[in-house]
């Protein structure tokens, strides 16, 4: 005889609040109605991965007490390909149905979307007890909107503006903060490019006991950091701009002694435009306990760059520009025993200061490496196996080199082999980005051992439909696919639509896919959105592709460029 055992709806619902993973809210939901209805009603975050897949008149009637929504617009290829800045992802359609259903929303987060200044000032009205704005990529909106923020959004915690694109109409945005605003916690305006009202930054971090995070513009000197960091001994992340000073100055003299005093940084970026070199000593005695450092977007030199890296040896997290060369990433090797995510941006296309020499130095030094992201000039097969041996743990890696076809810089052939080991070593790879010269064999290897991916981008590679029909077909966990300009065509698009019902999102970019069999997916799947571009008015070439899940059908406010079909 079967036992059931009955608990309670408070109970199952106090243990959901212990369920932070939207996977794992998504997996209970699906276990009975009782389940479904105590999810639904306690569950105040959600994530909608892309914008178009559901309505916002959905969203809220599913989940009747949001206060936290993350929602994502552009998709990265589309971003990488420079596509049009007003293809869609529009914030307001969202705000205003929130508004209308009278919601308490406390926190957004928005990546790759559209945001308008007029947005902003609806969500500085009309959410009296709004925390958090996070915006990761977001174009459309001035300071003026940031302005509206920080007026009327007194219990703002979290102002984080990350890679933006935004219009100083009114620079003046950091005095709008009232003068009782003491609640940020976080606050980052970096890649704002307009002037800041230095008296006004100094009095707002000097009245927020609680702020652990701040990034500061290019354009912040350092006689003001220095203030800055006697008003706020306890922050733990730093991003810093300008850094350009006399060393034997009372300046450099007063940023040292400041520094000493900040015992709790652990995270440092920025140096984003003039960096003094022989000013950089003065940030040594932070680096002993740093974790996370990201000097991407740096002009500091390969050797200062070394000397600087040489007392960071705690760290957990490191990007930097190819500029440091092989010599300095096997310092870095040497160093940073800890190191589990790993970036190497491109300096320059004309120059790339790494080889395969670097890559295989961080993985023979660094074996708790889990994420690593690398560009360079050149690579080989036998680099490729070693990182493979050597990090076994590796759930995210992409490598791009200067050459999209480059060959095996030894052997002359492809990079096959390379990237076959690393699919079948390490097991728990979630995200690749294949570079260098690729044929059909790659995706095989991909189809048969990489079971636990959920991202590939794959550029100029492949020999034939064989290729995706690999991947298609093998990884049974495959979400999102990227492709450009590689030789994938019809019959591997039309191969098994029913796959796509488990994907995210497929887009393909100068591809060798026609408007005809756009056409017929479409028709057979009306589960999916397929947005085509074509150029020159050509209709039988597509330019792009990109298909994704909808619960809604064709959105209406694609532009005269995209046609949904």
């Amino acid at each position: 005889m079967t036992n059931y055992y009955y608990f309670p709806e408070e109970v199952v619902e106090h243990v959901f609040h212990y369920l932070t993973c939207h996977r794992d809210r998504n997996a209970v939901s699906l276990v009975c109605k009782s389940w479904y209805s105590i999810e639904r009603l306690s569950r105040d975050k959600v994530l909608v991965g892309n914008c178009y897949a559901v309505t916002p008149e959905r969203v809220i009637a599913r989940f009747p007490r949001l206060k936290s929504l993350t929602l994502k617009g552009k998709p990265d290829s589309y971003v990488f390909s420079r596509a049009p800045p007003h293809w869609g992802g529009f914030l307001r359609p969202w705000i205003e149905t929130i508004v209308s259903t009278g919601l308490h929303l406390e926190e957004l987060r928005l990546k790759r979307m559209l945001v308008s200044d007029k947005s902003l000032h609806l969500i500085s009205q009309s959410f009296p007890n709004f925390k958090s704005l996070v915006l990761v990529g977001c174009q459309g909106f001035s300071t003026d909107g940031i302005a509206a923020i920080a007026s009327n959004c007194r219990f703002l915690r979290e102002l984080d503006l990350q890679e933006t694109l935004a219009d100083d109409a009114r620079g003046q945005w950091l005095s709008c903060f009232p003068d009782d605003c003491t609640t940020l916690v976080s606050l980052n305006f970096a890649s704002l490019r307009g002037q800041v009202n230095f008296v006004a930054l100094v009095k707002l971090v000097a009245r927020c006991p609680n702020l652990r995070s701040l990034r500061v513009n290019c354009l912040v000197p350092l006689p003001v950091l220095q203030r800055i960091l006697l008003q706020a001994p306890q922050l733990v992340d730093l991003g810093v701009g300008s850094f350009a000073t006399n060393p034997v100055s009372e300046t450099y003299n007063k940023l040292k002694n400041a520094l000493q005093k900040c015992t709790s940084i652990r995270s440092l970026s920025g140096f984003l435009s003039t960096v003094d070199p022989s000013c950089l000593r003065a940030i040594y005695p932070v680096c002993k306990s740093l974790t996370s450092l990201n000097l991407s977007r740096s002009p500091i030199s390969s050797s200062k760059l070394c000397e600087l890296i040489h007392h960071c040896r705690k760290l957990e997290c490191l990007w930097i520009r190819d500029i440091i060369g092989d010599k300095g990433l096997g310092i870095v090797a040497s160093t940073c025993k800890e190191l589990q995510e790993l970036r190497v941006f491109l300096y320059s296309t004309e120059f790339s200061g790494v080889t395969e020499e670097g890559l295989v130095a961080v993985s023979t030094g660094c074996p708790k490496l889990k994420s690593l992201s690398y560009t360079c000039r050149q690579m080989t097969n036998a680099a490729l196996i070693t990182v493979a041996k050597n990090c076994p743990n590796l759930v995210c890696f992409m490598l791009q080199t200067v050459n999209p076809k480059m060959p095996d810089a030894m052997t002359k052939e492809p990079l096959d082999e390379g990237f076959g080991a690393i699919v079948q070593s390490c097991k728990g790879l979630k995200r690749l980005r294949l570079s260098g010269l690729l044929t059909d064999q790659v995706f095989l290897y991909i189809g048969m051992y990489a079971e636990q991916l959920k991202t590939l981008a794959i550029h100029f590679a492949g020999d034939s439909d064989d290729g995706m029909l690999y991947v298609l077909n093998g990884c049974k966990k495959l979400k999102k696919l990227d492709i450009k300009n590689s030789p994938f065509g019809n019959v591997a698009l039309l191969a098994d639509v029913r796959k796509y019902e488990t994907m995210r999102s497929l887009c393909m970019l100068s591809c060798q896919v026609t408007l005809g069999a756009c056409k017929a997916l479409a028709q057979e799947m009306p589960t999916l959105n397929v947005e085509i571009t074509s150029p020159d008015g050509n209709d039988d070439k597509i330019e792009k592709m990109y298909l994704y899940r909808t619960l809604v059908g064709p959105r209406r406010d694609a532009p005269n460029f995209v046609q949904t079909l």
